[in-house]
């Protein structure tokens, strides 16, 4: 039996998905201008009203942003990524910090049960990248090797959803290691939290990944409260 059209989505939802792989694939990466709207309608084979109807449903769910006179830039990689962004401007440091708390254990903690030896190098690979940026004066890579150690920690937890929540807090998580730089007597390479845990991730010691995460958030609200 032949279906009817009737029996596919609207096209506006159609376009809507094709869209949002594209995103979450990654071939429209974070933070980057998507194709101007006449390029994406010949590539899509669709009119001006239903693109522009996609595109304000990814907006709208916080994947997109709007630039009026600039073009649209991708924000976030899901609609649970892009809610969170929108919620934790919301919030204070002190408690995006108590939440990452939650998160980072039980990554750390699975991470440990999990983690292969490709995982543990890429780890240590990152880590080294952290120090050398750090040791350069290059604040914004330090930042953003030490970002993506702790979501590369997150990956290798083995639990998916685990680390679709904990990237939503790059955009935060960067700008409030750029601010703390800033301070003084900051130390930009603390073993907890990054080569002790990569040790213990690599000894599949889960109470050993959990305790130097601990110990890290901790020294991080200290220094937050200060």
């Amino acid at each position: 039996m032949t279906l009817s059209t009737s029996h596919r989505p609207p096209l506006v939802e159609e376009v809507t998905a094709k869209l949002r792989e594209l995103i979450h694939s990654g071939e429209w990466p974070l933070q980057q201008r998507i194709p101007a709207e006449p390029e994406l309608m010949a590539a899509l084979g669709v009119s001006r009203g239903t693109l522009r109807e996609a595109v304000k449903a990814l907006a709208h769910s916080g994947m997109l942003e709007v630039r009026r006179g600039d073009g649209t830039y991708v924000r976030a990689t899901s609609e649970i990524s892009g809610a969170a962004r929108r919620m934790y401007r919301d919030h204070s440091q002190v408690h995006i910090l108590e939440v990452r708390v939650g998160l980072d254990t039980q990554a750390a903690r699975l991470a440990a049960r999990h983690a292969t030896d490709d995982d543990v190098a890429a780890m240590r690979a990152l880590l080294a990248t952290r120090r050398d940026a750090w040791l350069a004066g290059d604040f914004s890579a330090w930042a953003q090797a030490d970002w993506d150690f702790h979501v590369f920690v997150a990956q290798a937890s083995g639990n998916p959803l685990l680390h679709e929540l904990y990237i939503s807090f790059g955009a935060v998580f960067h700008a409030d290691l750029l601010r703390q730089q800033g301070r003084a007597g900051f130390n930009g390479l603390p073993h907890e939290g990054h080569d002790e845990l990569a040790d213990a991730i690599a000894a599949h010691d889960e109470a050993a990944a959990v305790d130097s995460v601990q110990r890290n958030l901790n020294s991080c609200a200290e220094w937050i409260q200060q």
